[in-house]
């Protein structure tokens, strides 16, 4: 499955379990929303330690969201091969294997649809 259908069908899991538990999704937003939009450090900086942290704990769908995320904020795809040297620094092997999915799912996202 290729990484744009697998956010796609995860975006369609989160719509049932919001429409399940509406305020503990609704809530999870709005803290989303206070972090992304306050503090010292701007939305790219950000998702750079959350493509980082979710490599490390291997969460590819929180890999694959947050390199979306990333793209938008502006980022670079060196900027991901960087945070990918630090992921692997940290975590090792499976750090290394979580870092080649973040470039993939880069590559793949980056890719015109035919």
């Amino acid at each position: 499955m290729a990484y744009k259908e697998k956010m796609d069908e995860l975006r369609g899991e989160l719509r049932v379990m919001s429409k399940a538990i509406p305020d503990a999704m609704r809530g999870f937003g709005a803290m989303e929303k206070a972090i992304t939009e306050a503090g010292v450090l701007d939305k790219r900086q950000k998702e750079w330690l959350a493509i980082g942290m979710a490599i490390i704990i291997r969460c590819e769908p929180c890999v694959n969201f947050h390199v979306n995320a990333l793209m938008k904020a502006g980022g670079t795809r060196e900027e991901l091969a960087d945070i990918c040297a630090v992921a692997i620094q940290m975590g090792g092997g499976p750090g290394m294997m979580y870092a080649g999915h973040a470039l993939a799912c880069w590559d793949e996202l980056a890719t015109p649809a035919e």
